[in-house]
């Protein structure tokens, strides 16, 4: 028979089987799994990032941005002719 998967509890190292049943997977508990999401509210975790301001788009996402509103009105301008 094959040995299950264990992983390790993220909070407390406890060692968890990874199977569908294992209610709170990867943690052991749900004390565990609370203990983790507080210190993610908290801001004890994050995950790098390069910083911007907060209103500023990247040049991709401004000329994805740009062209979806140039397709958009192209084709309100179009609708517009066809309707009398």
């Amino acid at each position: 028979m094959k040995k299950p998967l264990t992983v390790n509890c993220p909070t407390c190292q406890t060692g968890v089987i990874w199977a569908a049943t294992s209610e709170h997977r990867p943690f052991c508990s749900e004390r565990c799994q609370k203990i983790d999401l507080g210190a993610w509210a908290n801001e004890s975790y994050s995950i790098a990032a390069v910083q911007q301001d907060e209103w500023e788009l990247s040049d991709a996402t401004q000329n994805k941005a740009t062209a979806e509103m140039n397709n958009a009105s192209e084709t309100d301008t179009n609708t517009d002719l066809h309707l009398h």
